[in-house]
């Protein structure tokens, strides 16, 4: 067994207790927070007796004392089950892989736009340190920062689809589009993509830029990038061979950490534009008091930062040979 695989194994087993915490913390937080499914459902039907709340409860095993739910709840977990959400009269597990593909093609879409275009103003801003172009870089930069998302969103719906009638005000596809062909189903989901992603990327667009532009500033004194000057290689070249390929670590790190927060960071974003995802799917359980759902959306989401996390360091060796994983 070589040494990264080594190093996974022991990873692993570190984050057993971590995710145990991460459970016990939810479920604590969850449970004695005042309300219930129950106390939901009484305040939709108007007229639920006494006696139907208590059937009810019984039912969803919510009369039994904290300690008794909690085990129940460890014990589905070890068997691999998240539980049934009562509210959707679905299995959570089913609910969130259903889920789960639209909230991952939208983060993916918004953080690759992000890095992409905030390490190219990040990477121009530092070549060009102290022009006009890095002065109004740096005044974006601030905008992205200022500029709070939700209200980003609803300007971008209000421009592009109620004004210009451009794209689409929300969803994921257009009703209507069955037997169309499936490049056809492509663009469409293309179509109501690029508002949602485009809204994500803006804070970080920002965020990168100045993380890159830092980053390389401090490259550009260390000595092996003189010498490169020296030996009389093309600018371009010192930039993407040698500064911007060794600023790139800090980017590799901020980036995993948010594709491992993906729940927490799509919630305004699905809201605001009706995307069937997971945080579209947690603001609704919220709402609904929908205990399991939630406890199952919090258990997914940890195991996705926990898993970030790990291969974080496994391309850092790959990024720099300095380091080791040991």
């Amino acid at each position: 067994m070589n040494r990264t695989a080594r190093y996974c194994i022991r990873r692993l087993a570190q984050a057993v207790p971590t995710v145990f915490l991460v459970v016990l913390g939810n479920f604590l937080l969850l449970r004695l927070a005042p309300g219930d499914l129950v106390d939901v459902i009484a305040g939709e039907s108007g007229a639920a007796t006494a006696e139907y709340l208590e059937q009810l409860r019984q039912q969803f095993g919510l009369d039994k004392s904290l300690l008794e739910q909690f085990l129940a709840y460890i014990k589905n977990i070890a068997q691999l089950n998240l539980g049934y959400s009562f509210r959707y009269n679905t299995p959570v597990a089913e609910l969130i892989l259903d889920r789960m593909p639209a909230t991952l093609l939208l983060a993916t879409a918004g953080i690759t736009l992000a890095v992409i275009v905030g390490v190219t103003l990040g990477a121009l801003s530092a070549r060009f340190r102290g022009s006009l172009l890095d002065e109004a870089i740096s005044i974006l930069a601030t905008m992205g920062f200022a500029v709070p998302v939700f209200w980003f969103g609803l300007m971008a719906v209000v421009l592009f689809s109620v004004k210009l009638n451009w794209l689409p005000i929300g969803g994921m596809t257009t009703i209507g589009l069955f037997g169309a062909s499936w490049w056809t189903h492509v663009l469409d989901v293309a179509t109501h993509l690029i508002l949602p992603a485009l809204t994500l990327s803006i804070f970080y667009v920002a965020l990168y830029s100045r993380i890159t532009r830092s980053a390389m500033l401090e490259v550009y004194q260390f000595d092996y990038v003189r010498t490169a000057r020296a030996k009389g290689i093309s600018e371009a070249r010192v930039v993407l061979h040698h500064v911007l390929r060794n600023a790139l670590l800090p980017i590799v790190t901020l980036t995993g950490l948010q594709l491992g927060a993906i729940l927490g960071g799509s919630i305004v974003i699905e809201t605001v534009f009706s995307w069937p995802g997971l945080g579209r799917l947690a603001f609704d359980a919220v709402a609904s008091r929908d205990l399991n759902l939630l406890l199952g959306l919090f258990l997914i989401n940890s195991l996705l930062v926990i898993t970030m996390n790990l291969l974080i360091d496994i391309l850092y060796a790959a990024l720099d040979p300095r380091i080791e994983v040991t």
